[in-house]
């Protein structure tokens, strides 16, 4: 049966891209909530898996942003569930925390079309078996965040030791390749977007970036739904291991 998806966004110009692409052209579904603007998250029990994408804000932000425990309370509860989670950037971090791990600001911005290499765990897993060894994908984050307990990390890049990892049937993606320049674009017209990325980068640092993404655009989006299809047809298809697993207390 084709996949049904829930979709939580934190801002209408960061939606899941190349993943949505590919589970559209299986026949699968998504119910998408824009969490920013008020909408409650639904009960995911109704859905095969969570996609969790990325926003401005902070993981670690409540006092700004009170939506934010609700949220990491239910991603929480849908892993020891053993739903089927992908969590982007933010999502990831949002899922390290909901798993107890520490988030925070990193020891510098990595922002830019950037080396990513996998793991050795990487090689037996489900879904980034399907990775090459190294690939670029675009970097548009100062935080970061630890390793869950009894997560396998996946991926890393030179400037963050946690690029991916997986707990259970949920994987955490700090980078980004679901996207083109199109949606780039969007991005950096958000005021906070193009604020972070001018005072990063310097004057005129938009085009330099969208170069960076044209250069790359075809072999991330190709890499974005290769995972993405392992993910719908080895571990959303897949019947879950059992149905409560023991996991860390939300944060």
């Amino acid at each position: 049966m084709p996949a049904k998806l829930l979709v939580i966004q934190h801002i209408a110009c960061e939606p899941p891209g190349a993943y949505e692409d590919e589970l559209r052209a299986r026949g699968g579904t998504l119910h998408r909530v824009e969490i920013d603007r008020g909408e409650p998250v639904p009960d995911w029990r109704g859905f095969d898996g969570m996609i969790v994408m990325g926003g401005p804000m902070g993981a670690y932000e409540e006092a700004g942003f009170p939506w934010l425990a609700a949220e990491k309370a239910a991603i929480a509860e849908a892993v020891r569930a053993d739903l089927p989670v992908w969590g982007v950037c933010l999502g990831a971090q949002l899922l390290a925390a909901s798993l107890g791990a520490e988030v925070g600001p990193g020891p510098e911005p990595e922002v830019g079309v950037l080396p990513v290499r996998c793991t050795s765990a990487a090689a037996s897993d489900p879904v980034f078996a399907h990775a090459p060894p190294e690939f670029r994908a675009l970097q548009w984050h100062q935080d970061t965040f630890a390793l869950p307990a009894g997560a396998a990390l996946l991926a890393s890049s030179p400037a963050y030791d946690q690029q991916a990892f997986r707990v259970q049937r949920a994987y955490g993606l700090q980078f980004h390749i679901e996207i083109g320049t199109d949606l780039a674009t969007a991005w950096a017209e958000v005021p906070a977007y193009a604020a972070s990325l001018e005072s990063i980068m310097g004057p005129g640092a938009l085009p330099v970036l969208l170069a960076e993404i044209a250069a790359h655009e075809i072999e991330m989006t190709r890499l974005a739904r290769r995972l993405f299809a392992a993910w719908v047809d080895e571990v959303v298809a897949a019947p879950a291991a059992r149905t409560v697993h023991e996991a860390a207390p939300a944060v």
